[in-house]
């Protein structure tokens, strides 16, 4: 019986061109034994899309974009690849799972909108989301980038493998990204009818189906169709509303049409929909930390002024107590033009696309269980249209990628946050006659209206000039222009509807202003940049390359889209109202090996990025003054040292170790928002000096380490092989505060998954999975409540969680 994963080994024909595959045209040429068939020129069209068995299992990945055969380990940049199959065996199916398999991937997210994606520590500035900015690490899907970084919660959708790409990435992608980038590839309409079919379920009421069917339409017209549906009950359960909440609702479609009028022109066209309708998104209590406010405006004192009792104080029994409405709509979709057509020596590809997202919260922000804070959400809309063309081409000493990328986006927010009648009592002073009167604050809300455009063009390319048939040199530059534009705007009225300005001087005005206060500005922002990098690459053996990089880039700078600071005299601080490019200066040097006859291989990397004026979030400890604005740190580091080791010694047995050590720091940054623990008090210092502390979310160890072993068998008389995977995955303590607080760093941990089952050449997979197998108890996140209280606040992670799942392929 032949195993069913014979071989990692595939092919990318040429003009698949995946953005991770441009990146093949920086790479020394691969050594040609053993390579056969693969050596000879392909045609320049896909039917499907690259099959990975291996992924992080090790193999050959066998890429023919310059014509030849090239494999991962040929590509001189650190670079993890995950199969569609491992996603789905693991349980991956978004990229926060994704972070189990990736140890230098951080993702944090307390709802879609409020996510970051950070590789190596650093991407986006961690806290409460602001549009004004752009993400340090892109997400890309069949060449089309990904704006906002809520699509990485959704459910992957007919994903052939995703790359996880670390470093700087500018020259060769449309849109610049510093920190990394995460490129996902779909399977592609084929001109041979197939299909499959996936079924699980599970504990907690999870259930999840996927289908996706292919084929042809006609001669030179080929098409595919993919579903996908996940539901899971809530983790946490709010006694106050009697029901689970932290659900999973989600559902996608995707659409492609391949017309291929000659054997050298490939048009696709694609369309996607996916929406989420979580009950989401909430927190439990954890701890009480002291803060410098006088001991009658913390928590304890507060608490204990309106009778209130959290329903536990022992996070893990997942409860909570959330008085407010939870709501975490989100709704994603958009449709993309793909045109490859093979031009003399090289291949011109354009690629077109418009996305939407539509996002309809609604959150409880005072993280209690009495009427402070009634209403806060944000609902948000966004447009985004991008346009990419490229031309690459091979030859025998030089290879080069150039090419135009133009994006265009607008996002519309209309923001509410509304107080209750147990505000008065919680935010204003004790001492106070006014906060013994319900209706001073009852009622009062901020109508917040605000828009981005941001438009960004840049020109690219990357030449690669083989000195030798060892050494390779690859220049890359980069011209881009940036344009923000936006507006804000609060309007505050009273519980009655009048209006609250900031002409009223009365005590009962004063004290809303102090809560709420108007404010309008439309910042602005455009800047050039000029990036470049240098890549040299030394294949010192057949199976061992070694490079190194150079590069000098930027991240665009930006607008403050939340509000900014007032000044004395409560006209916003239109200084704060832009943000500075970050300055970046990246250096890497790899080395990457196959051997016992490339059965095995090792990867190891190490890296050092220094940015200047990084972009930091902010947050005001006020209710409603201020949600959070983002200020220029003095300079930040990351360094560290990442291996990848897999080994495959037979078709039985395979077995993977993933590790990385990060030094995440900010170098200078002395007027940083500071933390609980020396906030609040009359005397405390407006921002505190936190140089030399480590970056928030980011630990400085992380692994992931699996295996497999299988055996041959048979079930219900069909011929196939039994198997039995561990996948586990470690991360230690890290900062759960912008600043770091004694209060918000969360312990490490370790994770791990079983799977065992049945699967056969056909392509019938059954098998049963555990995964927090050992029921580990952990947290994701710590939140500091509002207002310098001094509570905290937490989501705990998923608890121990099983079920089955059974896939076909026909």
């Amino acid at each position: 019986m032949t195993a069913k994963y014979p071989s990692t080994r595939r092919r990318i024909p040429a003009t698949s061109l995946t953005l991770s595959l441009i990146l093949a045209f920086a790479a020394q040429p691969a050594a040609a034994e053993d390579a056969g068939a693969d050596t000879a020129p392909t045609s320049a069209h896909a039917g499907t899309a690259p099959q990975v068995e291996g992924g992080s299992y090790g193999g050959d990945i066998v890429v023919t974009a310059r014509r030849r055969a090239e494999t991962a380990q040929d590509v001189p940049i650190a670079i993890s690849v995950v199969a569609g199959d491992q996603i789905d065996n693991t349980g991956s199916f978004n990229v926060g799972r994704l972070q189990q398999l990736a140890p230098t991937l951080q993702f944090y997210s307390s709802n879609p909108r409020n996510s970051a994606v950070n590789i190596r520590g650093i991407g986006a500035p961690f806290g409460l989301t602001n549009d004004g900015i752009e993400q340090g690490v892109g997400i890309y899907v069949d060449d089309v980038y990904y704006a906002r970084v809520a699509s990485a919660t959704f459910d992957f959708l007919d994903v052939a493998q995703i790359e996880v790409l670390r470093g700087p990435q500018g020259t060769l992608y449309g849109k610049n990204t510093t920190a990394g980038a995460i490129n996902i590839t779909t399977n592609q309409p084929t001109f041979d009818f197939e299909g499959k079919a996936e079924l699980s379920i599970g504990n907690l009421n999870f259930k999840q189906a996927k289908a996706a069917v292919s084929g042809p339409l006609s001669d030179n017209l080929a098409a595919r169709v993919a579903i996908s549906a996940t539901s899971r009950r809530g983790t946490l359960y709010n006694v106050t509303t009697d029901r689970w909440i932290q659900s999973q609702d989600n559902i996608g479609l995707r659409g492609q049409l391949l017309w291929r009028p000659t054997d050298n022109l490939d048009i696709t066209l694609t369309g996607d929909w996916n929406k989420q309708d979580a009950v989401c998104c909430g927190s439990v209590f954890v701890a009480v930390g002291e803060t410098q406010r006088p001991l009658n405006r913390q928590y304890a004192a507060l608490a204990a002024a309106q009778g209130y009792v959290v329903p536990s104080t022992n996070p893990y029994d997942r409860l909570t107590d959330l008085d407010a409405n939870l709501n975490a709509g989100n709704q994603i979709g958009g449709v993309a033009l793909r045109v490859k057509w093979d031009v003399g020596p090289g291949t011109l590809t354009s690629v077109t696309a418009w996305r939407y997202w539509d996002w309809q919260p609604e959150n409880d922000r005072d993280f209690t269980g009495l009427p402070v804070v009634t209403k806060s959400q944000n609902p948000s809309q966004q447009n985004q249209y991008t346009q990419e063309l490229r031309y690459n081409h091979s030859g025998s000493r030089f290879d080069f990628v150039v090419g135009g990328f133009a994006f265009y986006q607008r996002i519309d927010t209309q923001g509410t946050e509304q107080h209750g009648p147990a505000s008065s009592r919680w935010t204003l002073n004790p001492t106070s006659a006014l906060s013994n009167d319900p209706s001073v604050l009852d009622g009062l809300t901020a109508i917040n209206t605000q828009y981005l455009k941001n438009t960004s063009l840049a020109l690219f390319g990357q030449l690669s000039w083989k000195i030798s048939d060892s050494f390779t040199i690859q220049p890359g530059v980069r011209l881009n222009y940036d344009k923000k534009d936006g507006y804000y705007q609060r309007l505050v009225y009273a519980g009655d509807g009048s209006a609250v300005t900031a002409e009223l001087t009365d005590a009962v005005s004063v004290a809303r202003l102090g809560v709420f206060r108007p404010q309008e500005y439309s910042p602005s922002f455009s800047d050039w940049n000029f990036s470049y990098d240098l890549t040299a690459t030394f294949k010192a053996a057949p199976d061992i390359l070694l490079y190194a990089t150079y590069a000098k880039t930027f991240k665009s700078g930006g607008i403050n889209q939340n509000g900014v600071p007032s000044g004395a005299d409560g006209n916003p601080l239109l200084a704060a109202a832009t943000i500075k490019p970050e300055s970046v200066q990246h250096y890497e040097a790899g080395a990457k090996a196959e051997f016992w006859d490339r059965r095995g291989t090792f990867n190891l990397s190490i890296f050092r990025t220094d940015i200047k004026d990084y972009q930091a979030n902010v947050n005001n400890g006020q209710f409603g003054v201020l949600r959070g604005y983002l200020a220029n740190a003095g300079k930040v580091r990351t360094q560290g040292v990442e291996a990848d080791f897999s080994i495959r010694p037979s078709e039985r047995f395979r077995a993977y170790a993933n590790g990385a050590y990060t030094d995440a720091k900010y170098v200078r940054f002395i007027d940083a928002p500071c933390p609980p623990e020396l906030s609040g008090g009359s005397n405390s210092p407006p921002n505190c000096d936190i140089s030399g502390q480590r970056l928030p979310g980011v630990s400085k160890w992380a692994f992931s380490f699996g295996a497999e072993v299988n055996a041959p068998a048979k079930l219900l008389a069909q011929d196939g092989e039994v198997y039995f995977g561990y996948d586990g995955s470690y991360r230690s303590n890290y900062s759960s505060n912008a600043s770091p607080s004694a209060y918000t760093w969360i312990d490490g941990y370790s994770l791990s998954n079983f799977r065992a089952g049945f699967r056969t050449e056909d392509g019938l997979d059954i098998y049963a999975w555990v995964r927090n197998a050992f029921d580990k108890k952990y947290l994701e996140q710590l939140f500091v409540g509002p207002g310098n209280t001094g509570l905290i606040t937490g989501l705990p992670g998923d608890p121990r969680t099983w079920g089955g799942t059974i896939k076909a392929r026909f």
